[in-house]
């Protein structure tokens, strides 16, 4: 019998865990090394996913082992009134690599610094308003859920007064299109300003966005939409709120995703890589913007504010970022990826569209290129043939998103193991193909 069907675990799991989204895999996780995760059996699973698109240097790096086990022994938490070397070590790095965001604070998620972001927002605004994407996912707290449109806002009481949405644009499917069917964003990106003109009570205080929307359906902004976006956001006296949790600290190709269109924001937020997978967070912003919220009384105190551990970490992460050059190798490795997902898609008239940057990359699954009508069921057996194999993926199925695999594994990985991994899902399609 294999160690993953252990009656006394699973029943355990059943009788105690509260379940959160979606279903758990039919697996005991035991330990993890660079691009694989193991399970209970020993088997080695590649991690196409890193973690929760958060482990960008692999599993148990030995930069951040050793980080870790040193940090944690001289100095892991204070009074969130306290300051260490690490917190502020940690503030300067980060301010180098985005000029002119200069004041950084330091929080354990996502979810939490979107929280901020839209806080400190509202407050230097004097407004309310907050606008997002159709398809965003910024987090599961109050502000950040009322931004968070892709799914979870039936059944749990209104969202925060002022919250709306203009939808993304999507190559693939555009809404608006040029004479020759390509996709038409700034007509689109105009239209839907209107719309939310029309529905603004004239409190308009911030947009926030993703560079790429990941759960949304791996969406890259297309280039010259962030400049004009930014530029919608400056006529209406609002801030821009760029939410990097999943493309920043390299994932894209370059350190921050919207580095590629030369457009700094108002406020950034990082979260997942930062951390390498540990529960690190930072919310970046102007001095000007700071010293404004500060005079205006801005709060945000929580229990693991300035934490030295996590900053540790997080210090150490730009350290292996920097030392394995590995903004460069997700640019390679990303378009190596990338050229045998193409391969695929000539291959397999399943695979719909190949969409993303560097090492985040979207495979949209269909069942008849001409209507591009979503695949669900096909995606999910490729899904799970795949992790059959040894191959850990994602995939969002959604009715209004498709059925796309998202595609996101380390900043570290060889080109052995993209290899490997374009082989298993090849295989993963071609047995589902065959079961239909």
């Amino acid at each position: 019998m294999s160690k993953n069907d252990d009656p006394a675990f699973w029943t355990s799991a059943r009788k105690h865990l509260l379940r959160y989204g979606g279903s758990f895999e039919p697996l005991i996780i035991e330990r993890a090394k660079g691009s694989y995760v193991y399970d209970a059996d020993g088997r080695a699973i590649l991690d196409f996913t890193s973690g929760q698109m958060s482990s960008i240097l692999g599993h148990s790096h030995p930069k951040i082992v050793a980080t870790v086990q040193a940090q944690i022994a001289e100095l892991d938490h204070l009074f969130s009134g306290m300051l260490s070397r690490p917190v502020v070590a940690l503030a300067e790095r980060l301010a180098k690599l985005a000029p002119g965001l200069d004041k950084v604070i330091l929080l354990s998620t996502g979810a939490e610094v979107n929280e901020a972001a839209i806080r400190l927002a509202k407050l230097v605004t004097g407004k309310h308003e907050v606008v997002a994407f159709s398809k965003s996912w910024h987090g599961m707290t109050g502000a950040a859920v009322s931004a968070t449109f892709s799914a979870g806002r039936k059944g749990y009481g209104p969202a925060a007064v002022g919250s709306m949405a203009i939808p993304p644009p999507n190559a693939y499917r555009p809404r608006f299109a040029h004479a020759d069917g390509t996709l038409d964003w700034q007509t689109e990106l105009d239209d839907a300003f209107t719309l939310i003109d029309a529905q603004s009570t004239g409190n308009l205080a911030a947009f926030i966005a993703e560079p790429i929307l990941s759960v949304g359906g791996v969406l890259d902004l297309p280039p010259g939409y962030l400049a004009a976006l930014k530029r919608k956001c400056e006529e209406r006296g609002m801030l821009l709120i760029l939410d990097e949790a999943q493309t920043g600290v390299g994932r894209t190709g370059t350190m921050f995703a919207f580095q590629r269109d030369g457009v700094t924001p108002d406020i950034l937020t990082l979260s997942k890589t930062l951390g390498a997978g540990l529960p690190l967070a930072a919310m970046m912003t102007t001095a000007t913007i700071e010293e404004k919220a500060h005079e205006l009384g801005y709060l945000f105190y929580t229990t693991h504010v300035s934490d030295p551990l996590t900053a540790a970490v997080g210090v150490a992460v730009l350290d292996v970022v920097e030392e394995e050059k590995l903004v460069d190798k997700a640019h390679r490795s990303g378009e190596l990826l990338r050229q045998e997902f193409l391969a695929l898609q000539q291959r397999y008239d399943c695979i719909g569209d190949v969409r993303g940057r560097g090492l985040l990359m979207g495979l949209e699954i269909v069942s008849d290129r001409k209507d591009k009508k979503p695949a669900f069921e096909l995606g999910s057996r490729i899904g799970e043939e795949a992790m059959r194999r040894g191959l850990s993926t994602n995939i969002v199925k959604m009715p209004t998103m498709g059925s796309v695999f998202r595609i996101a594994p380390p900043l570290t990985i060889s080109e052995g193991e993209i290899a490997e991994g374009v082989r298993i899902f090849r295989e993963a399609i071609e047995a589902s193909l065959a079961a239909r």
